[in-house]
């Protein structure tokens, strides 16, 4: 692993990127969703209609379910101890920016610490909440969070933005200590990668991974100017993307044929 302290090339700069992610392990996997969920949430509790706390709601809600299924807390202590021992590593080497290195390893101390002292059952009470598992049950049937059948919810979503915003924050208090580690620990996995510019033959292009320094998120950049996305699989030994052509919701998206260019980015 390499701790990336320079400036991207400018070429790659001027893009205006596309970037697609692929998760190649379960815990990257978990903690790419639980980013999303975390900053979904967020984005909709800063609106003042009922809507958006709907939807607000329901990224909490399922933040809770994926968190019930995994062991998130104990895979984000290990993954920030992992990257406090590689940042160490750069204390002695030279060209490293050093005040900026400390204030890295000082936020990962910080948030180790937080996710520590909260214990393992710190979402305990979202989940003892017969307020949201009501709404947890019922959002398991099509349109079954309705006025008629939870008129509490409704009631709740009718008090004024102020009141149902400062409640909604406090659920989001909770889980802080855990998405908050996530998503430094995410910003740490792109930032410590170099992107390279490559090209895929025939729209396609295959990654044979180095079994020493095992890859965990491939990201792919392509001009949003284009029509093209790309379709990725892959595990912790190889990879393939194929790029596709988008045509409209009515068809199916069609195979590119021609070189693509693109610029990859692999996270260890």
């Amino acid at each position: 692993m390499s701790f990336n302290i320079e400036a991207e090339p400018a070429e790659l700069a001027e893009i205006s990127p596309t970037v697609y992610e692929q998760p190649l392990n379960e815990r990257m996997r978990t903690f790419l969703r639980l980013e999303f969920l975390y900053v979904q949430a967020g984005y909709h509790a800063e609106s003042a209609n009922s809507w958006s706390m709907r939807a607000a709601v329901a990224s909490l809600l399922e933040i809770l379910a994926i968190t019930a299924r995994s062991d998130a807390r104990n895979e984000v202590l290990k993954e920030l101890e992992r990257h406090a021992s590689l940042l160490k590593d750069f204390q002695t080497k030279p060209g490293v920016d050093a005040g900026r290195l400390r204030s890295l390893l000082s936020n990962i101390t910080r948030l180790r610490s937080d996710l520590t002292t909260v214990g393992g059952n710190f979402m305990a009470p979202l989940r003892d909440s017969e307020f949201l598992s009501a709404i947890k049950h019922r959002s398991a049937i099509p349109g079954g969070t309705c006025d008629f059948d939870l008129p509490d919810y409704s009631y709740w979503l009718h008090r004024s933005a102020q009141t149902r915003t400062a409640e909604f924050n406090a659920w989001l208090t909770t889980i802080r200590p855990l998405c908050d580690a996530i998503s430094e620990l995410l910003w740490l996995t792109r930032e410590n990668a170099r992107p390279k510019k490559e090209m895929a033959a025939g729209g396609v292009h295959q990654i044979q991974f180095d079994r020493e320094n095992p890859c965990q998120l491939v990201r792919i950049t392509l001009d949003p100017h284009g029509d093209l996305f790309p379709e990725i699989s892959g595990n912790q030994h190889r990879c393939t993307i194929r790029f596709l052509r988008w045509t409209d919701a009515a068809h199916h998206p069609q195979h590119v044929e021609a070189d693509v260019p693109f610029v990859l980015t692999l996270c260890t």
